[in-house]
């Protein structure tokens, strides 16, 4: 299990920006506006021969307007807990500010109670001149030891932080989380992504408040419980170009639709209270173009009112939309009363491993003669269509091809009847299918 440090400051001194040079990312949005990271996120930095992870927290801030103040501060507190070093940073052009105090007194507290054991180190950070860093002298007076200065834009004085926060690293092995599962918690703002993570990590692991749009990064989590074992990723609600109303938003839903991109299973939330949506068919169709595994999740329904068929009424009612890729698993959940959640997980994980499975050529030699025998191909123009044979080829998701005579000549409808057919025999429920065929 690799090391963590944390990165804790109040508002805008610039906490993502070292964050991102750390990990070599661009994962923690960077802006001007004060308070854009609001959860905490992860990312892996390696210096030498050692590699920990970084967290990026929230500003901590005491005494403001922000709705979110009370969520940011709960992070922070869980963020110190969770790391061996701490990076207290500050803004060397803005010298020391009232909640430089306020949060040099909370990691004081942490020290005395929880973080006896961490070592904390002070850095001022845009200190991009020798003259800048002159004027560090005023933040001893924070009590929290030695200043490092630093530049998070132009790098300078990074390497020697580096070499003290490694020095103050515990030895831990190293975790490896490359072979594991990816599942990505995607849908719309307010569906109640961060609710699903909270609820199966049990813990406050993402903010979550009634004002859509919360989230705006995307959270790697790794996941080992009841023997389940990937890497959650919970992201910011997708919502459709034309209702951006700041850059941040634009960023937020960049890091969402990378995210799919990037997940083996894509957890597609829906809000049971709207059904699926023009926007949810949208981040269905990104899963689909982008070969991953689906699993439909419809979150809030606790709060629907129940006659006998109503689940199988809105299954198929998503189903219709879907079409033709109609072959996924449907689940009728509540992250906020936990009901269900572990079965979303249990078919994730059957989605992932039909999604890599290889199915061996004699079973589709078997397979694609019995259905040829059912039922032939359309003629083309008098000459017989034949089909001599099928394998899948090596993919990140399966792959088949099938050998014919006359390839060209294959209607859709015969390709949609074959892979139909497959997903029934191999159940390929969830998983992206892709038929070529191909000139003997």
């Amino acid at each position: 299990m690799s090391s963590i440090i944390a990165i804790v400051g109040r508002p805008n001194v610039g906490k993502s920006t070292f964050f991102n040079r750390l990990t070599e990312t661009r994962r923690a949005i960077v802006d001007e506006q004060p308070g854009v990271t609001r959860d905490r996120h992860y990312g892996k930095a390696f210096w030498g021969d050692h590699e920990f992870s970084v967290i990026d927290t929230g500003g901590y801030v005491f005494g403001s307007d922000d709705v979110f103040e009370k969520q940011i501060r709960i992070q922070v507190e869980i963020a110190l807990l969770e790391a061996d070093v701490i990076l207290f940073m500050v803004d060397l052009m803005a010298g020391v500010m009232d909640q430089d105090q306020k949060v040099a007194a909370l990691l004081r507290k942490s020290i005395l109670k929880e973080a006896a054991h961490k070592k904390i180190l002070l850095v001022a950070n845009k200190a991009d001149t020798h003259e800048r860093e002159n004027q560090s002298g005023e933040f001893y007076k924070l009590g929290m030891g030695d200043v490092n200065c630093i530049s998070s834009v132009s790098g300078r004085g990074t390497g020697e932080l580096m070499e003290k926060i490694v020095a103050a690293l515990p030895d831990k092995p190293m975790e490896d989380n490359s072979g594991l599962p990816k599942f990505a918690i995607v849908g719309r703002p307010n569906a109640g992504k961060s609710s699903l993570l909270n609820a199966l990590l049990g813990e406050e692991r993402a903010i979550v408040t009634p004002v859509a749009g919360t989230t705006r990064d995307a959270l790697h989590t790794h996941y080992k419980k009841y023997g389940h074992e990937f890497l959650l990723v919970d992201t910011a609600g997708i919502r459709k170009k034309r209702k951006y109303e700041e850059v941040v938003e634009f960023y937020a839903n960049l890091r969402a639709i990378r995210a799919i991109e990037e997940c083996d299973v894509a957890l597609i939330l829906l809000d049971a209270q709207l059904g699926m949506e023009a926007q949810d068919v949208n981040i269905f169709r990104l899963a689909e173009r982008n070969k991953k595994g689906v699993v439909i999740l419809v979150n809030k329904w606790d709060l629907m009112e129940k006659k006998t068929s109503t689940a199988k009424e809105f299954e198929e009612k998503v189903k219709m939309k879907m079409a033709p890729f109609r072959d996924v698993p449907v689940l009728f959940i509540s992250a906020l009363r936990k009901q269900r959640i572990m079965q979303a997980v249990e078919e994730a994980e059957k989605v992932y491993k039909k999604r890599k499975e290889k199915i061996p050529d004699e079973l589709l030699r078997e397979f694609i003669i019995a259905l040829v025998s059912s039922k032939q191909p359309s003629s083309e123009k008098g000459r017989l269509v034949e089909i001599y044979g099928m394998i899948q080829i090596t993919s990140h998701s399966p792959v088949f091809v099938i050998f014919s005579n006359l390839p060209k000549a294959i209607k859709e409808s015969y390709r949609r009847f074959i892979e139909n057919k497959l997903r029934d025999k191999f159940d390929l429920k969830g998983v992206p299918v892709q038929i070529h065929f191909r000139e003997k």
